[in-house]
């Protein structure tokens, strides 16, 4: 267990305070020893609050490309189907887990990839339970695509407390599972939108860990069966034996290649019939006897 480095100033306030405030008690109130007791109990707690608030476990996770860790310590709040308009456009399985004040607020990778998408919005504070609030409180969006082309979106939501959203991703980033991707202070709730058909491990209301709870396993899309000869033999071959016509209901010519090159092939084995040259008939004009002429005779 280690102490988150967003809590450093927090801290930094509250150790202030608590000694500004029992260094006044104790001059003002000198003989007062209850209520100097009293000040004392609370400015223990107080700290304790703080300290356990930016606690930040150290984890061993074991990635899996097929599993959706959760993001964050809470409740989960919300099972259901319903549209994401604002990046992915299509309908999604949410999943929205509540965080507490008393939980660990370190929000987590639900799976490795590549940051296609992110966005931070300003907004309102509402509760976190509030339907609305994961549209128009103050949030981030966050669109990360495994190897396998999967993309899912989860989005950082600042409740009625909460009144700081840190994130430590951008697109491009190259991100793994379980890695610490942001932190919200005081109070919060962190939304996961899945495929269609992804086997959901969780159940309303069911207390889920940070990078240690499988919130749903994705179902990959099974490949296209490769054609076999039985798909084959059962496949309608068009006749071509019978006249087809165009939209025009005209006869429509149809050439058989198959037959024309048979035909060309046999043409090419016949023998070619060898033709006389020019010069060998000019010769024999020319050798036969020329018929004397009348004025020859004479």
């Amino acid at each position: 267990m280690t102490f988150h480095k967003e809590g450093y100033t927090s801290l930094a306030i509250t150790v202030l305070f608590i000694f500004v405030l029992n260094a006044l008690i104790q001059f003002y109130f000198p003989d007062a020893h209850v209520v100097k007791w009293i000040v004392y109990v609370l400015s223990f707690l107080l700290f304790l609050i703080i300290v356990q608030f930016f606690r930040s476990p150290i984890l061993n996770i074991n990635t899996n490309e097929s599993h959706v860790l959760c993001p964050a310590d809470g409740k989960v709040v919300v099972i259901e189907e319903t549209d994401e308009p604002e990046f992915l456009k299509d309908r999604r399985i949410q999943l929205s887990v509540f965080m507490s004040p008393v939980n660990v607020h370190v929000n987590r990778n639900p799976i490795s990839g590549v940051v296609k998408y992110f966005k931070y919005h300003p907004g309102k504070y509402l509760v976190a339970w509030h339907p609305k609030s994961s549209t128009e409180n103050e949030r981030t969006t966050v669109v990360t695509e495994n190897s396998n082309g999967t993309q899912v979106l989860f989005r950082q939501i600042a409740g009625a407390l909460a009144r700081r959203i840190v994130w430590y991703v951008k697109e491009g980033d190259v991100v793994e599972q379980g890695q610490q991707f942001g932190f919200i202070k005081f109070g919060s709730r962190v939304d996961v939108f899945l495929p269609l058909g992804t086997k959901i491990n969780v159940e309303l209301n069911q207390v889920v860990k940070g990078g240690r709870t499988v919130l749903a396993e994705l179902t990959n899309a099974e490949p296209v069966a490769e054609l076999t000869s039985d798909v084959i033999a059962e496949t309608h071959i068009p006749d071509h034996t019978e006249p087809l016509s165009d939209v025009h209901g005209e006869e429509t010519l149809v050439i058989e290649h198959d037959v024309e090159k048979a035909n060309l092939a046999t043409s090419a084995k016949q023998p070619v019939a060898k033709t006389k040259p020019a010069t060998a008939a000019r010769k024999t004009a020319t050798s036969q006897p020329k018929k004397p002429t009348k004025k020859e005779d004479k």
